[in-house]
């Protein structure tokens, strides 16, 4: 671990389900967490459960030099800004209008585009050069579509995986609650829960590469297709589209978009 100096850069992204986490030490990323969204957690509470993830590895808040912040939970704004600045003794910088990302947003209303979106798009073209059709598997899933200068260009958001199974379960009563999905051994089964499984998992897929596929078809040049989110390895193993997973693009958006807005 490096000196406990104040050199250390905290990245946060605030989804509705999670928050993922980490700390960079320059380009390298130290360490990493997901943990549960807690709409109505106050500043001391963050602060508690940042100490106890820091102390797991030997971290001290007072390493952290720099923050930034991708937020989709408006409600949550407040309460972060407070978080940093008592915990940390920093301003954040959140991820938003006006900020530094080196990516032209072509949307109808750029400020409507979410800000999570927006840094997988800018890590994606950072490591791929590439024209891009970027997967999310969030609370909602999106699809991105980033041109091969470097420019968003935009895209399409579908339910998330576990809102369809939550709408399955609510609207479906006798339908018992599936709560580990694994890959079916047969398509044609004979249990219910194996039944569920085969149409949440090939379902979803058919979704994704359904979509997918319709970008593929709408752009002049074959995009590379990455994914990521907490279920993207269990639907691209399955997948016949999404080419590559990488579980750590939006930390490294962050990263990169702090760096840019350094100066």
């Amino acid at each position: 671990m490096p000196e406990k100096t104040k050199t250390l850069l905290l990245v946060m992204d605030v989804g509705n389900t999670n928050i993922v986490l980490g700390v960079y030490d320059g380009s390298t990323r130290l360490c990493d967490w997901r943990i549960r969204t807690e709409r109505d957690a106050t500043m001391d509470e963050l602060g508690i459960s940042i100490k106890n993830l820091f102390s797991i590895r030997d971290l001290e808040l007072e390493q952290i030099g720099h923050m930034i912040i991708s937020c989709v939970v408006p409600p949550m704004l407040y309460t972060l800004e407070e978080f940093g600045k008592r915990y940390f003794n920093l301003r954040p910088l959140f991820v938003g209008p006006g900020i530094k990302t080196g990516m032209q947003i072509f949307y109808d209303n750029p400020k409507e585009v979410g800000a999570d979106r927006i840094v997988n798009a800018v890590a994606a073209y950072e490591k791929y050069r590439t024209n891009l059709i970027v997967v999310d598997f969030g609370t909602a899933t999106t699809f991105d579509y980033i041109s091969e200068k470097g420019d968003y260009m935009g895209g399409a958001i579908a339910p998330g995986i576990l809102i369809s199974c939550e709408a399955l379960f609510q609207k479906a009563s006798k339908l018992p609650r599936v709560e580990i999905f694994s890959k079916p051994k047969t398509v044609l089964t004979k249990d219910t829960i194996s039944g569920m499984n085969v149409g949440i998992i090939y379902g979803y897929t058919g979704l994704v590469d359904g979509l997918v596929q319709r970008f593929i078809d709408a752009v002049p040049q074959r995009p590379k297709v990455i994914a990521t989110g907490g279920l993207a390895p269990l639907i691209a193993s399955e997948s016949k589209t999404i080419e590559a997973v990488d579980p750590y693009l939006t930390l490294e958006g962050l990263r990169i978009i702090y760096e840019r807005n350094r100066t």
